[in-house]
């Protein structure tokens, strides 16, 4: 029988249970006494473990006994083993925790993996995808919910990676993914991209109120004549500026944010006492036409991007 070189300690509540019947030792020496039925229930592996033949306390073998039960050494330390087996244990003794932290939640699924337990991997996965999360680790929520094959999530992270550029930058859960799903992901990107495409070749569905031409009254209009003006050049940039930027970045972001350039310069030009180029009327005008003309662009922009659709792979 052999014996740890330190003396372990002891898991949080529930894990030290008088009357469990079998430790897990993390890799770290924490000691969670743990119920049998509970991990055989929830992990065909941890079934498979228990139903085989265990040696007793007086068998010379290199098993180490404590309070008369068997000690499984496992390679997880005691962070992950501790929530790896609070989603296994019934919500009246354990709740499910809540895992903010990547590196943590990619442990956890590993481990939740090699012990065949599927059926918390959503569970896991949950306090990821959240919207402010999302928006802030699109790209790294993508790849945790591949390597758990979790479609929808898949789905719902994709689709929030287009805030990112076309091309992104390195980060580092891209080890998780394999180069079919990220190709898959690019893909996605470009069609996305490819869509918005046809609504800056084609602009019938701007609303032609929404499209000014204030003839000789406006000083930002150019066009052939009085009689036939072009539109403002605030209306002009505006258009150009965010289709550029909804080509790389697909999102209701990009038209935000090209609308808090316009707003800038309005409330610039009114602190001066100017307008672009000296134009009162667009001053007064263009907040509200901005506004009405953002609400369908970006109704537009999600009708053609939802068109598009998105998988990681083949099930």
């Amino acid at each position: 029988m052999s014996h740890p070189p330190n003396s372990p300690t002891f898991a949080l509540p529930p894990f030290d249970h008088v009357k469990a019947d079998v430790i897990l030792r993390s890799s770290d020496g924490v000691d969670f006494r743990v119920f049998r039925l509970f991990l055989s229930l929830a992990s065909p592996f941890f079934e498979t473990l228990f139903d085989l033949p265990q040696p007793s306390e007086e068998a010379n073998v290199d098993m180490e006994i404590q309070d008369g039960l068997p000690v499984i050494p496992v390679s997880e330390d005691g962070k992950t083993l501790d929530s790896l087996l609070r989603f296994c244990y019934p919500c009246t003794l354990a709740e499910d925790p809540v895992i903010e932290d990547f590196r943590e939640i990619i442990n956890v699924l590993d481990a939740a993996r090699k012990y065949s337990l599927d059926a918390i991997q959503p569970a896991v996965c949950k306090s990821l995808f959240t919207p402010k999360i999302l928006r802030a680790n699109s790209l790294r929520c993508f790849a945790i919910a591949c390597r758990a094959r979790l479609q929808e999530q898949c789905i719902l992270a994709a689709k929030c990676t287009l805030r990112e550029p076309l091309v992104p930058g390195w980060f580092k859960e891209i080890e998780l993914i394999t180069s079919t799903e990220l190709l898959s992901l690019l893909t996605y990107h470009r069609k996305c991209s490819d869509a918005v495409r046809t609504l800056k070749d084609d602009l019938s569905w701007i609303p032609a109120e929404l499209k000014p031409r204030y003839g000789s009254s406006c000083r930002c209009s150019d066009g052939e004549s009085e009689k036939f003006p072009g539109p403002p050049e605030w209306w002009k940039g505006f258009i150009a500026s965010t289709f550029l930027d909804l080509l790389d970045r697909p999102c209701v972001e990009s038209i935000q944010s090209n609308v808090e350039k316009v707003k800038r310069t309005f409330r610039s030009d009114t602190r001066s006492g100017m307008s672009p180029h000296g134009c009162k009327l667009c001053r007064e005008v263009a907040p509200d036409r901005l506004r009405e003309l953002t609400i369908i662009f970006v109704n537009k922009l999600e009708e053609v991007t939802s068109m598009v659709n998105f998988s990681a792979y083949n099930t």
